[in-house]
């Protein structure tokens, strides 16, 4: 923990964390533009995630869905590590001293390994058509990708009312 306690330190001292941190607008502006991405990158996981599991569009292609989708969840997700850098930047301590970014940062990095190859593994047809077995099974990795990202929203709210430890 000393290790980042220096590299929060060093951070905050730099020019680009002043110039973020000095202007009144860059934070709010960071965390608006941050919180749209969020919204795409959310919706578009549910749309997926929920076809998956069964709820709805069980007549979709997961081809045509995952076509229509993951660009922008890509896309969006870029902006999020854009965005995210530079509200580090701004605050450093708040963020690199906090144990639930940690574990937001952790929890990211296992929602994008564990979504992206999932789709890759799937037949491109019908619910329906999938055999009972791997309709379980594939509802089942649906419901944990989805959990997976809620997860990561909820400790995104949840760093603004931790802090950084004392």
């Amino acid at each position: 923990m000393a290790s980042m306690h220096s590299v929060s330190d060093w951070l905050a001292q730099t020019t680009m964390s002043g110039a973020i941190a000095d202007r009144f607008w860059a934070v709010p502006v960071l965390q608006s533009i941050h919180i749209l991405a969020i919204g795409i990158v959310m919706s578009s996981i549910a749309l997926l995630d929920l076809r998956l599991a069964g709820f709805l569009g069980r007549e979709q292609s997961m081809r045509d869905l995952t076509l229509r989708f993951y660009p922008w969840i890509w896309g969006a997700l870029g902006v999020l590590v854009c965005t995210g850098l530079l509200q580090v930047m701004a605050e450093p301590a708040r963020e690199l001293l906090n144990w639930i970014f940690w574990t937001k940062m952790g929890l990211i990095l296992g929602a994008v390994l564990f979504t992206a190859p999932v789709r890759r593994l799937l037949e491109d047809c019908r619910y329906r058509d999938l055999p009972a077995g791997k309709r379980a099974i594939v509802r089942t990795c649906a419901l944990l990708s989805l959990l997976l990202w809620v997860m990561v929203l909820v400790c995104g709210r949840w760093i603004a009312y931790a802090g950084a430890p004392a």
